[in-house]
């Protein structure tokens, strides 16, 4: 099995989907590329069982074939080349593989490609098509606030809700959650099931925005197809939350206020805040905001006072100050509101005005208890 490709159009595709790879695998057969050529059509594929990635793209090749290549070896040798047309010689008996360039060759070993985990096959599979940009809008608003508890693994991916009138992501770890829903997309029929993290990371990454996703699934795997990579993941077994349940219904004290004006107070006042707390206490009197935070360990302490447009009872309520910065950070409206009921109850961060009349976003932070 011979072929020849562009070095640079090679480290490319290799680039697209070698962020599936781990550092430590149990099975060495993982480590690799798997090259399969049909046609003159090359199909490269990374996997760690749980996620797999393929890529393909055009090569010059008489014949067809398939073998495994070390993905870390054969990633740094592109990378060192300037853009050229490179020779692979494959030898099919012993796995030898030779790469000829402009100024000279370079060989490795392989593995027999027969051995390299197969894609599982969907069978009773429903799908839906997403614009490239409603995908990576919804992995954006919604990744940072799911979990990294072992313990409880639904809570660590991202929940996706389909119906016929929208679609709906959910992710939380139980201090902060996030629910966006989009009423421009819809699937044929109801579905639900849980994106593990790392799958949604590789799409992130991958996502261009202009491109539509074919996505397929069924109750224990999803596949996105896009541009010219496919993705499989195994999804995770479990049942999510009732989010619903969590998500006070009335919220009569609204806080609307400047977003970048608060996150940069909190910036500044938390960097007074306990360090394993980060309390940072919010004080609402008539139209002020007052902004507080001390670490007594170190008897230091920040105030700060912003005006606001506030409607409803005086209030003071405790939050942690990550989780307010992380979600001011991923709304994008330049002004937002804070709807509360009371110190003990969470609070509900939504932009003042949508960005796009068919989205709902809601952002859910848990209160912490004040020191008095």
């Amino acid at each position: 099995m011979n072929f020849i490709a562009s070095s640079t159009s090679l480290l490319k595709h290799l680039q697209s989907i070698s962020g599936v790879l781990n550092t430590s695998n149990t099975l060495p057969i993982l480590d690799n590329f798997l090259f399969e050529i049909i046609n003159g059509e090359l199909t490269a594929s990374a996997s760690d069982l749980e996620t797999t990635m393929v890529t393909k793209m055009e090569v010059q090749s008489e014949e067809d074939g398939k073998i495994a290549i070390p993905a870390k070896l054969l990633l740094d040798v592109l990378k060192s080349l300037p853009d050229q047309p490179c020779t692979f010689k494959v030898n099919a008996t012993n796995y030898q593989i030779e790469i000829a360039y402009d100024n000279g060759k370079s060989r490795m070993v392989g593995f027999n490609g027969d051995e390299f985990p197969k894609i599982p096959e969907l069978a009773g599979k429903s799908s839906i098509k997403l614009s490239g940009d409603l995908l990576s809008r919804a992995i954006n608003k919604t990744l940072f606030a799911s979990g990294n508890d072992d313990l409880r693994p639904v809570m660590s991916g991202v929940f996706c809700q389909f119906s016929a009138s929208e679609i709906t992501f959910v992710a939380t770890d139980a201090h902060k959650l996030v629910r966006f829903r989009r009423t421009d997309a819809e699937a044929s029929g109801s579905s639900a099931f849980i994106l593990p993290k790392k799958p949604l990371n590789m799409l992130k990454s991958n996502l261009r925005g202009d491109e539509d996703v074919l996505l397929e699934y069924n109750e224990s795997n999803a596949v996105f197809t896009f541009n010219d990579l496919i993705l499989v993941c195994r999804l995770i077994d479990g049942k999510y939350p009732n989010y619903e349940a969590v998500i006070p219904k009335e919220n009569p004290n609204v806080l609307t206020i400047d977003r970048s004006q608060l996150l940069s107070s909190i910036k500044r006042v938390s960097l007074f805040s306990n360090k394993t707390t980060h309390q940072i206490k919010l004080k609402l009197i008539g139209s002020e905001l007052s902004l507080f935070a001390e670490d007594i360990d170190f008897s230091s302490e920040a105030t700060e006072r912003l005006t606001c447009n506030y409607d409803g009872d005086d209030l003071e309520i405790g939050f942690n100050s990550r989780f307010l910065m992380e979600m001011l950070n991923n709304l994008d409206s330049d002004e937002i509101k804070l709807s509360m009921s009371e110190p003990s109850r969470a609070g509900i961060l939504t932009p003042s005005i949508p960005a796009n009349e068919h989205e709902d976003i809601l952002m859910l932070v848990m209160p912490v208890m004040l020191n008095r």
